[in-house]
C-alpha cells in the first residue's frame, strides 16, 4: 500500500491510470481508501481523467454488478481486476448475510456452473484468506464464518459507530445482570452457610439432651480394666 500511495503522489493525470489498474490489480491489496486520500487523486475529479477516480472508487466501494451497470463509462478491467472485484463482491454479499445461496452467488458472480463457483470460492476467496466457511452441495450455499472488511462506503461510518454504541449498552446491561446475579449468589452461599451452622448446633443440641436422658442418677461407673466398684456389701 505504501508504495502505491507514493506512486500515486508522484504523478498527475492520466500519469495515474497505470498506477491505479497495478493497484487495483495487486493480489494482496483489498483496500483503497489511502490511496483515495492522495492529493493527486483526489485532484482527478471533475477532470479528463476522473475516470481513473471512478475505477478507483469502484475497487473501494462497489462490486462487479456496479462495474457491469457503468460498464459504459468505464474502462475495461484486465483479468486480474475482474478477479479481485469478484473477490470484494463476495466480501459485500457476507456484510449482510453469513448464508449464501448458490444461485446468488451465481448470479452476482457470473459464475456458470457450480463447479465454478465453489472453485472460485475455495481457491480464490479461501485460500486467499479473504473468507472462511463452509460448503453445503446439497442444500446449495456458502456458510461465511468469517469476512475480512472493505473500505468503508459513505454513510457506513454513522451506522457502524450507532452499531457498536448499541453493542456497547448491551454490554453495559449484561454486566450488570452478571453483577446482580454473582451478588445474588454471594448471598445464597452465606444464608446457606448459616443455615448449615444452626442446623449442626441443633444436632449437637440433641445429642446432648439425648446423652443427658440416657445417663440415670444410679448409672454404674466402671474402672479402666472392666472392673466394678463393690467395696460395698464385702464381707
Amino acid at each position: 500500500m505504501e508504495i502505491e500511495e507514493k506512486q500515486a503522489s508522484a504523478q498527475k493525470g492520466s500519469a495515474l491510470g497505470p498506477i491505479i489498474v497495478e493497484a487495483t490489480s495487486h493480489p494482496s491489496l483489498f483496500a483503497f481508501s489511502e490511496i483515495l486520500a492522495v492529493p493527486t487523486v483526489a485532484e482527478l475529479e471533475g477532470t479528463n481523467n476522473s475516470v481513473h477516480l471512478e475505477v478507483l472508487r469502484l475497487f473501494a466501494q462497489g462490486t462487479w454488478s456496479d462495474y457491469k451497470s457503468n460498464s459504459g463509462r468505464l474502462p475495461q478491467l484486465v483479468p486480474d481486476q475482474v478477479l479481485k472485484l469478484k473477490q470484494l463482491t463476495v466480501l459485500t454479499l457476507a456484510e449482510t448475510n453469513k448464508v449464501l445461496s448458490y444461485d446468488k452467488l451465481m448470479l452476482e458472480l457470473d459464475a456458470t456452473n457450480v463447479r465454478e463457483l465453489e472453485d472460485f470460492l475455495i481457491n480464490d476467496c479461501m485460500y486467499a484468506g479473504l473468507v472462511r466457511g463452509k460448503l453445503d452441495q446439497l442444500r446449495r450455499y456458502f456458510e461465511v464464518q468469517f469476512a475480512a472488511g472493505r473500505d468503508l462506503r459513505p454513510g457506513q461510518l454513522g451506522s457502524m459507530i450507532q452499531t457498536l454504541s448499541n453493542w456497547l449498552a448491551v454490554s453495559d446491561n449484561l454486566l450488570i445482570t452478571i453483577k446482580d446475579k454473582i451478588k445474588w449468589a454471594d448471598t445464597m452461599s452465606e444464608l446457606d452457610k448459616k443455615h448449615r451452622k444452626e442446623l449442626e448446633d441443633r444436632v449437637m443440641e440433641v445429642k446432648k439432651s439425648v446423652a443427658i436422658k440416657l445417663q440415670g442418677p444410679d448409672e454404674i461407673y466402671t474402672e479402666p480394666g472392666g472392673l466394678m466398684d463393690c467395696e460395698e456389701g464385702q464381707s
